[in-house]
This record gives structure tokens, C-alpha cells and sequence, in this order.
């Protein structure tokens, strides 16, 4: 009769502490901010997982989606399904808004991505052929940084009074190879046109580069300055704007031990902002 009883209080206290560390569970997470992201897969996805533990000591968690897309982290955004999202670029962003009414601001940036040109014919741009085929993807805001890269080299230049940023291929002035320009596909496809050999240069995001294991700084015949202003934000609703989670993942997202994650994984490929 003792054992039982001896047995039963035993239970009944193992019972008592599990319930209070439930308790101080529960305690816990209610305190935590769950912020819920939209990144990209690769870079902007892993830099978040290794931010990760660095904002939970500030009391943040991150519930991260990833997108193998520029079209649904915006709609995502401001639809609220998403708090924050960081995959684009200014220029990107700043086409965005305009386009869709988009109630959206900057929340800062992080890195850059230096866009490439990308050929399995050529080993440097000065032995394109006359009429040399440029493939790129259907994001007219990336269309200024290709012209910039393909400037610098003095293939082209740029109609007297137009904005770099905003550039089309129809604002080309001089085109010293009479360079052709296919623009219709997807950006995540032309790491693909790129392995089957299609076209003379095809221009690829650096994002969807490395996810393919393509090295910008080895594998590219020429590649965008990391002086450029295409950087890659964290953007929110403007409702957001100052809400103190999202200025601590902006400021984690920007600290010294992320930026030194970022050059050490990727060695130029990606490179952190300073501002």
C-alpha cells in the first residue's frame, strides 16, 4: 500500500513539473515574433537559415518560403500571406510597385548579385561574331544592367539623355556587332538555354547561377561591377514600415557575422551591401 502511494506522488509530481515546462513552452513562444518571409531559394533563402538562430537570441523566429519565381513573392506580400519578402532587386521592385500599386516599401538592402554573361562559344566577348545572338530573360528591369555590361566592353552605347536603370534594347544607339537580343523567357530558365548551348551569350541572375552550381566569377565571360544599384532588398507593406521585427532582421540580415557568411560561401558571387 506504501509503494502505491509512494508511486502515485511520484507520478503525480512528474506530472506537475512536465505541465510547468509545458507551461514555460508556451510562455515562451508566445513571447516570440514569428515573422513569415518569402526568399529565394539560393542566395537569399540560405542567408536567412544562417541567420536564423542569431534573431531567435533577439526573440524572432523565421518561417521562410522559398520561390523559384519573381511574379508570387510580391502578390504573397500583399495578399498577407507574407510579412516580408527578399529575392529582388531595386530597380525590380521599383517596376513592381509602379506596375501592380503595389503599398510596399524598402526595408533595406543586403547583398548584391553581379549579373553575367554567359557563353559555351566564346571565352571572351571581343570574339563574338557579327550578329552574335544575346539571350536574356523577360525582366525588362534587368535589360539596363545587360546594356551596361555589354557598354563597358564597347559593344553598344546608349541613346543620348536615357537612364542606365531603365534602359531598353531599343534605346541602343550604337551596336558595333549588330548584336541581336531574345528576350521572351523566363529568368529561371536560362541557366538551362545556357547548358544546351543556346544562343552566343545568354545573361544570367546570379541566383539562379549558383543554384545550378555556375560560378559568375569562373564560369561568365563578363560580369556586372558590384558598384551597380541593383541591390537585393527586404521588402514589407508600408503598414510595416517600422515595425521594430522587422528592423531587427534588417539590422541581423546586415550585421558583420552575416556579410562574413555571405563572402566566405559564395567568394564574390554574392557580395554584401554597405550602406
Amino acid at each position: 500500500m506504501k509503494k502505491s502511494i509512494v508511486y502515485g506522488a511520484i507520478l503525480t509530481l512528474g506530472l506537475s513539473l512536465t505541465l510547468a515546462a509545458c507551461g514555460n513552452d508556451a510562455a515562451k513562444e508566445s513571447e516570440e515574433t514569428v515573422i513569415k518571409i518569402g526568399a529565394s531559394n539560393v542566395p537569399h533563402a540560405e542567408i536567412l537559415e544562417f541567420a536564423k538562430p542569431l534573431l531567435e537570441k533577439e526573440g524572432i523566429a523565421l518561417d521562410i518560403t522559398t520561390y523559384n519565381d519573381y511574379i508570387v513573392p510580391n502578390v504573397a506580400l500583399d495578399e498577407g500571406d507574407l510579412d516580408a519578402n527578399y529575392f529582388q532587386h531595386r530597380p525590380f521592385f521599383a517596376s513592381a510597385v509602379a506596375e501592380n500599386d503595389f503599398d510596399f516599401v524598402d526595408a533595406g538592402a543586403i547583398h548584391i548579385e553581379p549579373l553575367g554573361l554567359y557563353s559555351k562559344k566564346y571565352e571572351n566577348l571581343a570574339d563574338l561574331k557579327e550578329g552574335a545572338t544575346v539571350l536574356t530573360s523577360n525582366v525588362q528591369s534587368d535589360w539596363g544592367r545587360i546594356i551596361s555590361i555589354l557598354a563597358d566592353e564597347g559593344l553598344v552605347t546608349l541613346k543620348e539623355g536615357v537612364e542606365p536603370t531603365t534602359a531598353t534594347f531599343d534605346d541602343i544607339d550604337k551596336n558595333t556587332k549588330n548584336l541581336k537580343f531574345e528576350y521572351e523567357n523566363d529568368p529561371a530558365l536560362m541557366t538551362t538555354l545556357y547548358q544546351q548551348e543556346e544562343g552566343d551569350l545568354v545573361a544570367i541572375n546570379s541566383n539562379f547561377a549558383v543554384d545550378q552550381d555556375i560560378n559568375p566569377i569562373k564560369d561568365s565571360v563578363a560580369l556586372e561591377s558590384t558598384s551597380s544599384p541593383y541591390a537585393n532588398i527586404v521588402a514589407v507593406r508600408s503598414e510595416d514600415a517600422k515595425n521594430p521585427a522587422i528592423k531587427k532582421l534588417v539590422d541581423v540580415l546586415k550585421s558583420k557575422e552575416v556579410q562574413d557568411y555571405v563572402i566566405k560561401e559564395w567568394d564574390g558571387a554574392v557580395v554584401p551591401v554597405k550602406e
